[in-house]
């Protein structure tokens, strides 16, 4: 098929190009910005188009047009495929498409969704299982973050932001799994959803509208979401709860329990282990045995940005991790205060996404990070201009966050001076973000002397 791509640039949007494209489809696209790694990648496979939206270049030709979420509802290329009568689709509608087929596993929650997808990846894979997959970020092992076969099975994570401007649902809302997981609810994209109830909302319509006689795998400790289970309609579906894996602590180094043996495992936090246990429930209805399942997680290394080491030594300890959302970087904070308890901890959270930068929705992080023992905030007031949202006032911020001694930074240049100030020994330093901290090299930091 001759297949154009509106909005190219982004993370699953470059990827599925590149999978298309490896699928044997003619692919085209477009994309006002396009910035590394995914400009590299799309030109190593001679898909990088100019940038800008070129409306003359669609025609009668192209048999399919997938439109991603960067794109406007005034965009000129999907205004022109509409007036030619083209078929548009958001990538989840196409997804779906793909694998309606298939047995579809989709893994859903507001947190612990790529590296729960990526854990049932990996064991997949190290058990010889065929399958495709949808997942959020890079995984060691996979060229890929996305890969489209006639295998029988797809592994999906399952956003619940919109899908496209012409396919304004949960993207969750497209997949119709016979399984899914669901981690845990906690309100985020207050610009898409402005109430805590209309985001819980979005959960309910999901588990309302599984096929029949779905499983649902749901986290016990998550109040909202165990009342949604339990208080559902639907006398067909399968209910599993899950918690933390069984397990012991030993020199930092979690073991998986089972039996009379143990497991040790290089990932850490009590988060991580709810999310193991998810995905030994999802990998047991595929007849593995359980302790296959546990052999393969000892190699697992979690997904890129996902409490990612950038310098590990003994008096020293530098992660990168993802999160940005409330419950997500209060799970880090404390993944990591316990991880290392005698080691002095500083935390840098970098505000980047319109939920995190909305006077309204910045109470929800209280407390997030009174487990730091010093605690950064940095945001780059440019960001707020081009979402054209108002300016914040630090000490506004800091008292959302309820801690009195918080440091907030505005400029590159205080940050960096920040960091060069810091004494690495017996330190662990804990950088959270969705975003690149404006451009400041935390890599090349973390690794010098």
């Amino acid at each position: 098929m001759r297949i154009h791509i509106i909005a190219m640039g982004g993370a699953v949007m470059h990827n599925l190009s590149i999978a298309l494209h490896l699928a044997g489809h003619h692919i085209t696209g477009s994309d006002d910005e396009i910035y590394n790694p995914a400009k590299e990648r799309l030109a190593s496979y001679s898909l990088l188009p100019p940038s800008g939206w070129f409306p003359e270049f669609l025609d009668a030709s192209i048999d399919l047009v997938i439109v991603g979420m960067h794109a406007k509802k005034d965009n000129p290329e999907l205004a022109r495929a509409s007036e030619l009568g083209l078929r548009i689709m958001s990538y989840p509608a196409y997804i779906y498409e793909h694998a309606k087929n298939k047995n579809r596993i989709v893994i859903a929650g507001s947190h612990g969704k790529t590296s729960t997808t990526s854990m049932i990846m990996h064991i997949l894979k190290a058990c010889k299982v065929d399958y495709d997959y949808l997942v959020g970020a890079p995984l060691e092992g996979f060229d890929l973050m996305i890969r489209l076969s006639d295998a029988p099975l797809m592994i999906i994570e399952g956003d619940e932001y919109l899908s496209a401007p012409m396919d304004p649902i949960p993207k969750i809302m497209h997949y119709h799994p016979q399984q899914t997981i669901i981690t845990g609810i906690a309100w985020d994209h207050i610009n898409v959803f402005p109430t805590r109830e209309s985001y819980i909302q979005v959960f309910k319509d999901y588990i309302q509208n599984l096929p029949p006689a779905a499983t649902v795998h749901y986290f016990e400790g998550d109040q909202d979401l165990k009342q949604i289970v339990q208080t559902l309609n639907r006398m067909d579906l399968k209910a599993i709860p899950y918690a933390a894996y069984p397990h012991v602590i030993k020199d930092e180094i979690a073991f998986l329990s089972f039996g009379d043996k143990t497991f040790p495992i290089i990932i850490f936090g009590k988060h991580n282990l709810e999310n193991i246990q998810a995905a030994v429930h999802v990998c047991l209805t595929f007849n593995l045995k359980e302790e296959d399942i546990l052999m393969a997680l000892m190699s697992f290394k979690g997904a890129a940005r996902r409490l990612q080491p950038l310098f590990i030594s003994e008096p020293t300890k530098i992660y990168l991790d993802f999160a940005h959302a409330p419950s997500k970087v209060a799970a880090t904070v404390s993944a990591i205060k316990a991880q290392y308890p005698a080691m002095r901890l500083i935390t840098i959270l970098e505000l980047h996404t319109y939920s995190s930068l909305n006077k309204t929705f910045l109470p929800q992080y209280a407390h997030a990070l009174d487990a730091a023992d010093e605690a950064v905030v940095f945001y780059n007031k440019h960001t707020l201009e081009i979402k054209r949202m108002p300016d914040l006032d630090s000490s506004f911020i800091i008292e959302q966050f309820v801690k009195p001694d918080l440091k907030v930074f505005t400029q590159n240049e205080q940050l960096e001076a920040f960091l060069t100030k810091i004494n690495k020994l017996n330190t662990v330093v804990l950088f959270m973000s969705s975003g690149t901290f404006n451009g400041v090299d935390i890599k090349a930091w973390a690794t010098s002397n």
